[in-house]
């Protein structure tokens, strides 16, 4: 999603609820299929980062049904919930991460979407989580990047299903423990977030192990 702030330009990090810090790059704009099947076609590629060159080439597939529902095959209208059904299938397992490896094919689909309500949906996480997933947000943004982490962006809220603001109330209690600094709808952390540098390391080592041994037990 498109920053109005001044670190717009900068490379975004997104993390799933394992603790895995993944960035994206996508192929604008989707594509018809060639195959002459009725889908469309958008390529990208997930990085796995704090890592040693791990990614995942993907093919995303967007369904006729899901297709439907959405305003424009534009960025401004599909990256929010392309990204988080991309995130999902990484929290499920179901994308493996390499050095090199060939595209791998993921539906974008109608289980994403909630037909009575209008809505999609991800999979709502409770005040913990949320408060978990920014100070992890936070501190691979500062890790990585640099600078700070824009908390408004609406990507974050849609993937726990809340709102912005619900994610900087989130932010602000743990401003209030000292962990980061809130400013609008910017996070800074402060020095005792970093200083949890060990845990945030195992926690990603620990959910990348889990991705392993699945996708180890799928090959035999």
């Amino acid at each position: 999603m498109v920053d109005s702030g001044t670190e717009a330009s900068k490379k975004t990090i997104y993390v799933t609820l394992t603790g895995l810090p993944l960035s994206f790059h996508f192929e604008w704009p989707f594509h018809q299929s060639m195959s002459g099947a009725d889908f469309w076609v958008l390529h990208g590629d997930i990085r796995l980062e704090n890592s040693e060159g791990l990614h995942a080439p993907v093919a995303v597939n967007l369904s006729v049904t899901v297709h439907e529902v959405l305003p424009s095959l534009e960025a401004k209208d599909t990256e929010a919930p392309v990204i988080n059904a991309l995130r999902k299938e990484v929290d499920r397992r179901q994308i493996e991460f390499v050095k090199s490896g060939k595209l791998v094919p993921v539906q974008f689909s109608s289980r994403h979407y909630d037909f009575k309500r209008k809505r999609w949906v991800f999979g709502k996480a409770g005040d913990p989580e949320m408060e978990a997933l920014v100070a992890r947000k936070v501190y691979w943004q500062t890790r990585l990047v640099g600078g700070t982490a824009w908390l408004g962006d609406p990507t974050e809220a849609l993937y726990v299903e809340t709102t912005p603001a619900h994610l900087l109330d989130a932010a602000r209690k743990l401003a209030e423990q000292g962990l980061m600094t809130v400013e609008g709808e910017r996070a800074a952390a402060n020095a005792s977030l970093m200083a949890q540098a060990e845990k945030f390391e195992a926690e990603m080592q620990k959910a990348v192990e889990e991705l392993d041994k699945k996708h180890a037990y799928e090959r035999g």
